[in-house]
């Protein structure tokens, strides 16, 4: 079981609760047991070793893959269990716009320009007037630093500017939480920092966010807390001071000392 003993677990009220959350792909367990309590506002970046389980985490919570057991709630209202129940699809209907989800490699429409990467989604779910999904993308480009960027094709632009496009591009559909699957592994250092500066302006304006992350450094200085997931399991949940500082489990203590080696 994890050593989640945090006072978010005591949260009578979390936005997002995940419960018992088990995933498997026939005889291979990837999930187990997860129990996680994710406030509002709170920044929670998700470590561990490859194959822990972390991006399949990710994904249960973007309603991408259907949980085996468990249930994952949201603001008080399952959005995804293991039934098929009709009441808990059109609650996964209504809050899927809710969820903004940037991945590693940046899926861009190659077809398409900047701006239209980005008013598409909010024009065909959200229902905006064209107009207003133009002026809400623009904001955006500006707040990710590539306004002048509108016209250009992802091809003309660096790994760093497509991925800020892709951030830029989820906030467009105003989402309540945002997660970020290694969205900056795929890119060298310096690119890697355009992308960061972005995560790190979003948590300071207060968008809840989980991030799985190798970037130690993010996670150090802008999480609100640490999961580290090993095993399909998560084994430790801290505050990052205390994590990085002093981490309750061997298995973490081997996996810092592994990093800085």
């Amino acid at each position: 079981m994890s050593d989640s003993s945090s006072s978010n677990t005591l949260d009578p009220a979390p936005f997002i609760a995940i419960d018992g959350l088990s995933k498997s792909y026939g005889v291979i367990s990837v999930l187990q047991e997860v129990v996680l309590r994710v406030s509002q506002r709170e920044v929670v970046s998700i470590i561990g070793p490859s194959g822990s389980g972390k991006t399949t985490l990710l994904r249960c919570l973007a309603l991408l893959e259907k949980p085996c057991h468990g249930a994952i709630t949201m603001e008080g209202r399952v959005i995804s269990d293991a039934t098929n129940n009709a009441d808990v699809r059109r609650a996964a209907a209504r809050v899927r716009p809710d969820i903004g989800m940037v991945f590693q490699h940046f899926n861009l429409w190659p077809h398409m320009t900047v701006l239209q990467n980005i008013t598409e989604a909010p024009v065909l779910v959200r229902k905006r007037a064209r107009a207003e999904a133009a002026d809400i993308a623009m904001a955006l480009l500006e707040k990710v630093g590539l306004a002048d960027k509108r016209d250009a094709y992802p091809a003309r632009l660096s790994g760093g500017q497509q991925q800020r496009v892709a951030i830029a591009r989820a906030l467009a559909m105003m989402p309540k939480l945002m997660l970020f699957d290694e969205a900056t592994s795929a890119l060298d250092p310096e690119l890697r920092h355009e992308v960061l500066q972005v995560m790190r302006q979003l948590a300071s304006d207060g968008m809840t966010m989980l991030v799985v992350t190798h970037e130690m450094g993010f996670a150090r200085n802008v999480s609100s807390r640490i999961v580290f997931m090993d095993g399909g399991r998560i084994v430790e949940d801290s505050p990052p001071e205390t994590f990085f500082a002093a981490p309750r489990t061997e298995r973490a203590s081997r996996f810092l000392c592994q990093l800085q080696n």
